[in-house]
């Protein structure tokens, strides 16, 4: 099996896809802010949001995920869709680098798609240095910033971007995407456990995957592919050493991440 996480490799492609934010998916604008907590689906939304404006067949709200622009977003390789960490490129001078990147036109696709993560821990001078980039991008520029933490966010840039704010997913949603994946992987999950991962979540799809594990570890060698062994109940996990809330829980680390 391939050591992608699942986080990465489910991600949703499309937004009939995204799971709970119906009231994000439905519009478009040159600057975005996205704003809820941890995996719920911005930088998803971020990502699907560019393969919408550089399918081939776009701009689309259904994007093919088969042309050359859709494959290379999807697998971070495109050169118009650059994502920032702003937790680690903080300062003015990484704003000051990325300004002189916003001036170059797109390389292959129509639009250039900037996706800041962790947009709230950018320093006030950092935020300065780009307003009026933000406020006048050049043409076919799009901006998307991510944040968990929207009151550290200057007052002027919020009124600048267009916001959405995240719901927290339902228990029930977080169940569907559990289900979707271990059907997708093969994986005999049972009713009580789904609804153990998904009460063990608290509000994050992403939380949802990395907290599920294989009662049994993964060989060295892979065997024929055939469907796992069902996954018990979480009383059955905790017996073997599991503990919900900890965040060490590895028995099988790929199924970590697909939201």
């Amino acid at each position: 099996m391939s050591q992608t996480s699942l986080y990465r490799r489910h991600r949703p492609q499309t937004f009939d896809q995204v799971v709970g934010q119906e009231h994000v998916v439905r519009r478009v604008h040159h600057a975005y802010l996205f704003v809820g907590s941890r995996g719920t689906g911005k930088t998803s939304v971020a990502k699907i949001l560019a393969r919408s404006l550089n399918c081939i067949n776009g701009p689309t709200v259904t994007p093919c995920g088969e042309c050359e622009s859709c494959r290379t977003i999807a697998a971070g390789t495109s050169l118009d869709v650059i994502e920032m960490d702003a937790a680690s490129n903080r300062s003015v001078d990484d704003i000051r680098d990325l300004r002189e990147r916003v001036g170059y036109v797109p390389a292959a696709g129509r639009w250039k798609v900037y996706i800041l993560d962790e947009a709230h821990m950018l320093t006030r001078e950092a935020w300065n240095a780009f307003l009026k980039t933000l406020e006048e991008p050049p043409p076919n520029t799009v901006f998307v910033l991510c944040t968990t933490e929207p009151h550290k966010v200057m007052p002027t840039i919020v009124d600048r971007c267009q916001r959405f704010d995240y719901q927290r997913p339902s228990l029930e949603q977080i169940a569907e995407v559990v289900r979707r994946v271990a059907a997708a992987e093969s994986i005999a999950i049972e009713d009580g456990a789904v609804a153990a991962i998904a009460r063990a979540a608290t509000g994050s799809f992403r939380d949802a995957l990395a907290r599920s594990t294989s009662w049994s570890p993964q060989p060295t060698r892979s065997p024929p592919r055939t469907a796992r062994p069902p996954l018990r109940r979480a009383s059955d996990w905790r017996a073997r050493g599991a503990t919900w809330r900890s965040s060490g829980v590895t028995c099988w680390p790929t199924f970590a991440s697909c939201w």
